[in-house]
């Protein structure tokens, strides 16, 4: 039986010379989504509905682009003797902290161009990012990646996981941790918390810094369970470091803000 599981095509389309992989497919697919449910808040909150299709034009792109660099980075060992592998990102490895870093710096570029609030902003895209990150996951999944230690089917199976999940993390004669699906299902829950709290009486950048916060926290123990993490020293894992940092930071930002008068509430449409 073990030796007729086959992995699911990664290619989801061939045209010609052309290949259309299902990461990419998946990839675009949460940044579509992420896009509707941003623009839906946007008109609540009664902005200008194209406000974030124009930011994502510069924001997504810029993503990927430094989400790559900071996965190239931490792994420039290789890169340096395979640089021709550094485009090709069809492959897996771009770094969520790389794609926050130059999204938070093109929103706040995008911001001040337009006379906006960059905290109003950041609050109404933190739902739309981790519902991105929590369907881009599954790209992972397509190209048999971002997976933790090894296991056996029973436990797999022992988790109640349909059939295809588990043949798909059959990978060179070996079970192993879906961490991908750990993390998706713990980012569609904080999706669903960030709406939640879209509709309470928080202070600007509060929601933005509470998705930091989510994610962070679930990131750190997921990450300790993968066996391809980007590592600072031979133990210490740099997602594991950046969650901690963004925690802390997060929340001495809330306490900070939350001593300053001048600080609106989320739902003030001014």
């Amino acid at each position: 039986m073990l030796a007729s599981i086959q992995p699911l095509d990664r290619i989801a389309l061939q045209l010609g010379p052309i290949s259309i992989y299902w990461y990419g497919i998946i990839i675009a697919l949460g940044a579509y989504l992420g896009l509707l449910l941003a623009v839906k808040e946007t008109q609540r909150q009664g902005l200008p509905k194209e406000t974030f299709v124009d930011l994502i034009l510069w924001a997504v792109p810029i993503a990927i682009i430094s989400a790559r660099i900071y996965y190239v980075l931490f792994q420039w060992s290789y890169y340096k003797d395979n640089p021709g592998d550094i485009f090709a990102i069809w492959e897996g490895g771009i770094a969520i902290h790389g794609a926050l870093i130059g999204s938070v710096i093109t929103a706040i570029v995008f911001t001040r161009k337009r006379g906006l609030s960059f905290w109003k902003i950041a609050d109404i895209a933190a739902p739309s990012i981790l519902l991105g990150q929590a369907i881009g996951r599954w790209g992972n999944f397509m190209n048999q990646e971002a997976h933790g230690g090894p296991v056996t089917r029973e436990f797999l199976e022992n988790l109640m996981l349909p059939d295809f999940i588990v043949n798909q993390m059959y990978i060179d004669g070996t079970y192993y941790h879906p961490t991908f699906l750990y993390e998706s299902l713990w980012n569609f829950a904080g999706v669903i918390l960030l709406l939640v709290l879209q509709r309470t009486a928080l202070k600007r950048g509060e929601i933005f810094l509470s998705y930091v916060i989510w994610y962070s926290f679930g990131r750190f123990f997921i990450e300790g369970l993968r066996t391809d993490s980007l590592m600072l020293t031979e133990t210490l894992r740099v997602a594991q470091v950046i969650s901690v940092v963004l925690i802390i930071v997060s929340i001495a930002l809330i306490v900070y803000r939350r001593t300053k008068k001048s600080t609106k509430p989320y739902n003030e449409k001014v």
